[in-house]
């Protein structure tokens, strides 16, 4: 791998609002350290997925923004999407969650549980984005701390400094931080519990983010996400 083979994987539609983030220090050393985990480790996503998200979803096609953690850490599951995994993968408890909002919600079928890839969601403009990009195998939050939220947080504001009407739907505590970095003027921001087991109950469910984020969309004249999957 490359010095730079990070910033070499971020597609061209996202490098000019991404330009002074990437050559920071931070993200340099970032860069190294996560150069050095790749060639000693077993890390999550595969190097070619990192960036999956901006390759789905360019800038000026973003309509809603969800924001998730950091990628799955089990064998064949992160592909650089938030909260999804790939076909043939068994859907995560919280991703399981999700699906039964959205049935509830719009009443969307809820998919087989060997299907949970959000990648129609993405080319629709859907940005699925955790806030860490790469994890050791079998080690959550191993890569936390180390420079990519910077990164991250970064590309939040970007979204929200040269965009206007999209939807930031921030799940859980971790997420609901990310909404100070958002102009809310120009933006609809959507706040709940995480969906995963251990807090869907007190207001993930319920809280109708897919039927809320298409309303918005529309009244703003932009064709609603189609969230069948």
């Amino acid at each position: 791998m490359q010095t730079s083979f990070l910033r070499s994987l971020i597609p061209t539609s996202w490098k000019t609002i991404l330009k002074p983030n990437s050559n920071a220090d931070s993200f340099l050393n970032l860069e190294a350290w996560v150069q050095n985990e790749y060639a000693a480790k077993e890390v999550f996503p595969p190097v070619t997925d990192i960036f999956n998200a901006f390759k789905s979803c360019s800038p000026t096609d973003v309509k809603v923004v969800i924001i998730g953690q950091d990628p799955y850490h089990g064998d064949g599951q992160a592909h650089g999407l938030s909260f999804s995994v790939k076909k043939g993968v068994r859907q995560p408890p919280s991703l399981k969650n999700i699906f039964k909002e959205l049935y509830t919600d719009l009443d969307i079928t809820i998919p087989d549980k060997n299907n949970g890839d959000l990648s129609s969601w993405a080319t629709q403009g859907v940005f699925l984005l955790n806030t860490v990009l790469t994890v050791t195998k079998s080690k959550p939050d191993s890569h936390k701390n180390k420079g990519w939220e910077q990164f991250t947080d970064a590309t939040i504001k970007a979204i929200s400094d040269h965009q206007k009407n999209v939807v930031f739907i921030l799940w859980g505590a971790k997420a609901l931080v990310k909404k100070e970095l958002i102009n809310h003027n120009n933006h609809l921001v959507l706040t709940s519990f995480h969906p995963s087991p251990f807090s869907a109950r007190k207001g993930f469910f319920g809280s109708q983010p897919f039927s809320k984020a298409n309303n918005y969309l529309k009244s703003t004249n932009q064709t609603p996400i189609n969230w069948e999957i």
